[in-house]
């Protein structure tokens, strides 16, 4: 295999991991603040954040990856400001790809968070409140470590979503070679052009990646479990 070949295999499986790692930093805080208001504060008008961390799940990632396009490109608020300000358009560039793949991946991120933070007994954050713990205290302290098996559930959930997104992301992202093209993408565009040799490349190195995560939740779970018995 050339240099070539191998910037060809390679840049998609780069992109795809800095895609995915920017996802879920982006939906990290925000299902865990959205899901500990809604399961924890039970605050007014909760049933709207489990509406916002679902319906993604209920468009066609190709729809998700349309309004992103209209809600980001250079006729838009959001994008004449970036352009007036920055200078930049953010349509088909990676952080569009990262953006689509967190708005699609975000459903499975806060459904877990959200269902740590349920298998908490709430008594126990009470007892915290009681002996002088503040809230931000006790969400740290009692709250996120006592919900870590939902948090990274959500995590990694969240990053192997991201890494096989595909709709949304071509959508805003477009297929350009080392920027925005991912690994489905390349795998897509392998298909396409006839190249079945690097259609099985392409799709090993996203079955090794996926199976790597997760060896590396398991390894990091059982760590942290054997950690808190002790």
């Amino acid at each position: 295999m050339n240099q070539i070949q191998e910037s060809i295999y390679y840049a998609p499986l780069i992109v795809s991991i800095k895609v995915s790692i920017i996802a879920t930093l982006i939906n990290l805080p925000i299902a865990t603040i959205l899901a500990w208001l809604s399961v924890r504060r039970k605050v007014k008008y909760s049933f709207l954040i489990e509406i916002i961390g679902i319906i993604p799940l209920a468009l066609p990632p190709v729809t998700i990856g349309f309004l992103l396009l209209v809600g980001l490109g250079r006729n838009s608020l959001v994008g004449t400001l970036m352009n007036q300000i920055f200078g930049v358009d953010i349509i088909f560039t990676w952080w569009a790809t990262a953006l689509a793949a967190a708005v699609v991946s975000y459903p499975l991120v806060y459904k877990a968070i959200s269902v740590g933070f349920s298998s908490i007994d709430f008594k126990l954050e009470l007892a915290a409140r009681t002996l002088g713990a503040n809230a931000l205290s006790t969400f740290l302290n009692i709250t996120v470590p006592l919900a870590y098996k939902g948090i990274f559930a959500g995590i990694v959930g969240g990053f192997v979503r991201a890494l096989s997104e595909f709709g949304a992301t071509s959508v805003v992202g477009g297929n350009i070679i080392g920027e925005t093209q991912t690994l489905p993408i390349a795998i897509y565009s392998s298909v396409l052009s006839g190249d079945n040799t690097g259609a099985v490349i392409l799709s090993s190195l996203s079955a090794i990646l996926a199976v790597v995560t997760l060896l590396i939740y398991n390894w990091m779970s059982k760590k942290i479990e054997y950690k808190n018995r002790f």
